[in-house]
């Protein structure tokens, strides 16, 4: 083998074949090992995520669970699996004190363990991308989770409230108060320690206006929202009414253990602090009907989002202002702006755009930007809505 000189001084390996020497001048006939490189294909270009992009004010988002609800995720595993032990322990004790609270108090341990894995399933769920059917994604998994977590406590408390009117009925019942507080008192615990594991005071900020987390939403503009899981809302707001029926079991217990003629304390306690239970579900309720019925957001009016829209620089009129969320916070809203004919749409559609995003936390915009026309001023379906 012998280096040769290739065209642009730069060597190629080259062999010399015995058989191939010869010639009139007896010369070499060279033969290349390798071929010469040919001009290099054209690389494909990859998708590279924009800091800014034209319409995307996010940034791309990334695989599995943001940290919000990785965090939400945390605390529902955690509470599910001290809910599991203290639930067996309950129903223990409930049979052997003959105890319809404690039995009560189980069962609502057993409607949280239900709702926590459907929250767990839901946050699972919400993280698959959109597709073409689903185009806005799984999001709004969450807030059907949360919604079977309050019907699941109202169905369960109906049946405990039909029993204990059974009780009052009858008194052919009897309560061992031993059993009965001591089952409570460790009842009254397990709920302070799962109210503490859900308890969401500070919970981990986001400089972005996506998520899927319950939170009120204008903080003013350009701060930072405040984020927190709506499942794990609706599972702390459940604890809580689980904690208040712990409670009052345990003030029924040692009423019953000290004066155990007064035994009816157990159903009637059962009567008052499972309508305690169910009226501390009315704000989830209320909050998840909103979102299932396309309401606007709470904590974002329609008169602010249109005053702010028609102050940008051009936009004459405002028409088909819609706004709705996918969750508590995945707050969306489209709308119409008519402009002067001098203005500059683009200039008009990114300013709108940017002052929805910071202003509101909108997570999606979608604006249509058309030309002013004098009849719109009596068209009917380009005024505002009524008031509800």
């Amino acid at each position: 083998m012998e280096p040769s000189p290739a065209t642009g001084g730069s060597e190629t390996t080259r062999l010399v074949s015995p058989r191939d020497r010869g010639g009139a001048g007896g010369g070499l006939r060279l033969k290349s090992l390798f071929t010469e490189p040919s001009e290099p294909l054209p690389e494909e270009p990859k998708p590279v995520e924009m800091p800014f992009h034209h319409c995307h004010r996010d940034p791309l988002p990334q695989p599995g669970l943001t940290p919000e609800r990785l965090q939400a995720q945390r605390q529902l595993c955690a509470a599910c699996a001290v809910c599991c032990v203290f639930m067996a322990g309950e129903v223990v004790g409930g049979y052997l004190a003959h105890s319809l609270a404690i039995m009560t108090d189980a069962a609502h341990l057993l409607a949280d363990v239900g709702s926590m894995i459907g929250s767990l399933f839901s946050l699972w769920l919400s993280t698959r991308p959109a597709t073409r059917t689903m185009t806005f994604g799984w999001h709004r998994s969450e807030t059907l989770g949360a919604l079977a977590s309050v019907v699941s406590l109202w169905m369960v408390t109906g049946i405990l409230l039909y029993l204990a009117f059974i009780r009052l009925l009858h008194s052919d019942y009897h309560i061992e108060g031993g059993a009965m507080l001591l089952t409570a008192s460790i009842a009254v615990c397990a709920n302070l320690l799962m109210a503490f594991v859900l308890h969401q005071a500070g919970p981990p900020h986001s400089h972005g206006s996506r998520g899927a987390e319950y939170a009120p939403l204008e903080e003013g503009p350009g701060e930072p929202l405040p984020l927190g899981n709506t499942s794990v809302r609706a599972a702390f707001v459940h604890v809580l009414g689980d904690l208040l029926q712990s409670l009052g079991v345990l003030a029924a217990s040692v009423l019953i253990y000290f004066k155990p003629q007064y035994k009816a304390a157990d159903p009637i306690s059962t009567f008052l602090f499972s309508i305690c239970a169910l009226g501390s579900t009315a704000p989830t309720l209320r909050d998840v009907l909103r979102v299932l019925m396309e309401g606007s957001p709470r904590s974002v009016g329609f008169e602010p989002v249109r005053d702010t829209l028609l102050s940008v620089p051009g936009v004459r009129a405002i028409h088909e202002l819609h706004l709705w969320s996918l969750t508590l916070t995945y707050h969306v809203a489209s709308a119409h702006l008519a402009i002067d004919s001098t203005a500059d749409p683009e200039a008009v559609l990114a300013e709108a755009t940017a002052q929805l995003h910071s202003r509101f936390g909108f997570s999606s915009c979608t604006l249509q930007v058309e030309q002013y026309q004098p009849e719109m001023a009596q068209c009917l379906r380009c005024r505002d809505p009524p008031q509800a």
